[in-house]
């Protein structure tokens, strides 16, 4: 019977209330009536018009205050607000009403009765469906295999502990908390259980969830609690931080699956204003690779601290749109007024980016622009030159050429003594804003001779970003949620984390410090042993490792080997020292690198053997130019070994350099 009434149409639910309460508010004029006569009263002469104008006054009014529109399983506080709202006024009325018309054998003491008892009837109606009409809602009253502690009894805790009871959707066991003080208190009817307890708790209760409810913890103690939860093989959610929370009401869309961040991340260093604001304020600031993890996250930093102009530089149609889609909505919901501007285009393209800086003359360039992907890049070696090499020495000139004050490159700790393509042509990247920054006389410069007027070229040197494109966790996240298995290519394989967010915040704050040629490597915090990493997500999905000690686990963690290129352990410094700079999180490195008029015919050579596609000559001529070079394994490059495997030469045309310029 329950779901039939709840899969009735609207209309005739509302017309079964509206029947409903017009019978109550009948019943409650004869009990009105009875008590103040003091008999089974059965009405007489002129009561009778008490019986026809009281729910004749109460309908009008309850529909004003929307009354029939409230779905009656979900009723809660604000409910029981409106309906007493509108008993008050009606009350009023009928009162006033009753004494205006002085009806013979009609109490006025009626009046006042009646309302109280209309108030308390279609109260209790409403809690009463609520209570009866709830228990067929999902068909999950009683289903045990979703039962949740709330971990924090506090005030969010509260709000998403009703929020559940109502929907139904879990069985609340009750509240976990740190405060001993709060133990054996009942919240919403819950108990409260310390959080020394959680074990004993879990296992009489055969918990299956525990939520997250402590959005101003930091996040040094979550990590601890989350250490403890470990163990009980437990599905762990978690609320937002309090920023996400400050619409002040807590809802059920807020939970969310554990964040990465709540088992890698770390508790920020505020940025400071000056820095972020030094190269961006009422500036015309170039994000170059401005669609992808890293450029996007700048381009809101940016947005933030206020640049007169934002110009945003991506190859890639579908993510430069988005990008400028989220940024132009940000600027609408804050009234922000800064000139937005997409640009297609790639920076292997130096008229298309000389173009750009001609026109908008930039002050600041961020280039975040790279392909970073270490196999890929493996397996096609010439693009990964031509776009990280080259590409950064196209910005790098046209910066030069107009006169661009600060220039930032986004770099990465694979540039260090690396084993790949990929992070080889970052450290030539390096080298070539190293060589042009002390150069000692402008280079490509149109008639700036003031070495305090020339580009300011810094490096900032980072690790590994949480949930970029590409990165280990949102691929272990989908290979989790689909059962398995999780693909690991080596047990040892360890990597340095950094959030988004704090990565994009110090990159534009350490490019704020330079002087010229600096390059910056960013505090990583702790390296992470990818399989530890492994072991978590899964354990705290509320599953279990399927190895050797546990057979009839829920995920296998499989070794694949490591891919091509790939590096066991990860590094930020190719010399022996680092300085600390005025920020906790930012050190300051002396790199060696070859003077221009040295590196610009290896660069030559490069491109020569580039457009040739002569794989081994490229690593041999990248072994000479980057510290601690050493290829790992066989050449893998798709199209030098298809030409090889069908016995076609490889061709020695002669290639037009892209160097070839008179500026040079």
């Amino acid at each position: 019977m329950r779901r039939t009434i709840i899969h009735l149409p609207r209309k005739t639910k509302q017309g079964i209330a509206i029947a409903v309460d017009v019978g109550i508010c009948l019943l409650s004029t004869w009990i009105a009536f009875s008590l103040r006569l003091d008999i089974l009263h059965f009405p007489e002469g002129y009561q009778w018009h008490v019986y026809q104008i009281a729910p004749l006054l109460m309908l009008p009014i309850f529909l004003r205050f929307g009354l029939y529109r409230a779905v009656f399983r979900y009723t809660g506080i604000a409910a029981m607000v409106s309906i007493a709202k509108a008993v008050t006024l009606y009350g009023a009325i009928f009162f006033g009403f009753l004494v205006w018309m002085g009806l013979p054998g009609v109490p006025r003491s009626v009046g006042a009765l009646q309302p109280l008892l209309l108030f308390s009837l279609v109260g209790g109606s409403r809690a009463f469906a609520r209570l009866w009409l709830s228990r067929a809602d999902g068909e999950r009253k009683y289903q045990r295999d979703s039962r949740m502690l709330i971990y924090g009894a506090g005030a969010a805790g509260a709000q998403i502990a009703d929020v559940l009871q109502q929907r139904r959707q879990f069985t609340v066991i009750g509240f976990l908390d740190d405060n001993p003080e709060m133990a054996g208190k009942l919240i919403n009817q819950l108990k409260v259980y310390p959080a020394s307890e959680a074990e004993s708790v879990i296992g009489l209760f055969d918990v299956t969830d525990v939520l997250l409810a402590m959005p101003s913890t930091s996040r040094t103690r979550r990590n601890e609690i989350l250490e403890n939860l470990r163990p009980f093989h437990v599905h762990v959610s978690s609320l937002p931080d309090l920023t996400d929370l400050a619409r002040g009401k807590v809802m059920l869309a807020d939970i969310h699956e554990l964040d990465i961040l709540d088992l890698l991340g770390r508790d920020p260093v505020p940025p400071n204003p000056y820095l972020i604001s030094r190269n961006i304020a009422d500036k015309v600031v170039l994000v170059t690779g401005a669609g992808g993890s890293i450029g996007s996250e700048l381009c809101r930093q940016i947005l933030s601290a206020g640049p007169a102009c934002l110009l945003l530089l991506d190859h890639n149609e579908f993510s430069l749109y988005d990008i400028h889609r989220d940024l132009s909505d940000a600027m609408a919901s804050r009234s922000q007024n800064v000139e937005l501007i997409p640009l297609l285009g790639s920076i292997k393209d130096y008229d298309r980016i000389a173009q750009i800086c001609r026109t908008w003359r930039p002050q600041t360039i961020y280039h975040a622009a790279a392909y970073k992907h270490v196999p890929l890049v493996e397996h096609n070696p010439a693009e990964g030159i031509r776009n990280n090499v080259f590409g950064t020495f196209n910005v790098a000139r046209a910066a030069l050429e107009y006169e661009v004050r600060d220039f930032v490159l986004v770099s990465t700790d694979k540039a260090v003594r690396p084993t790949n393509i990929m992070g080889a042509t970052k450290r030539v990247a390096e080298m070539v804003l190293q060589a042009l920054a002390a150069a000692p006389s402008p280079v490509f410069a149109r008639g700036c001779t003031d070495m305090q007027e020339r580009t300011r070229f810094s490096m900032v040197r980072f690790g590994n970003v949480l949930d970029s494109s590409g990165s280990v966790v949102p691929l272990f996240r989908e290979q989790i949620k689909s059962g398995g298995p999780i693909t690991l290519t080596d047990p040892e394989v360890t990597r340095y984390f950094m959030t988004i967010p704090e990565a994009a915040q110090l990159v534009i704050q350490a490019g704020a410090m330079t002087e010229g040629g600096d390059v910056f490597l960013l505090d990583m915090g702790s390296p992470v042993k990818i399989i530890d990493l492994a072991n978590r997500m899964v354990q705290l999905s509320g599953l279990s490792v399927r190895d050797q000690a546990t057979p009839d686990g829920d995920i296998e963690i499989r070794i694949m080997g490591l891919r091509p290129g790939e590096k066991l352990y990860e590094e930020l410094l190719i010399g022996e020292t680092a300085k600390q700079t005025a920020h906790p999180r930012i050190m300051k490195a002396h790199e060696d690198f070859l003077p221009w008029a040295e590196l610009k015919t290896h660069i030559e050579q490069l491109q020569w053997i580039v457009e040739k596609n002569d794989v081994d000559a490229i690593r041999l001529l990248l072994t000479k130019l980057v510290s601690g070079y050493v290829p790992s394994g066989e050449v893998v490059d798709w199209v030098n070994n298809a030409r090889l495997l069908h016995g076609d030469a490889v061709e020695d045309a002669p290639a037009q350099p892209m160097l070839k310029t008179n500026s040079i």
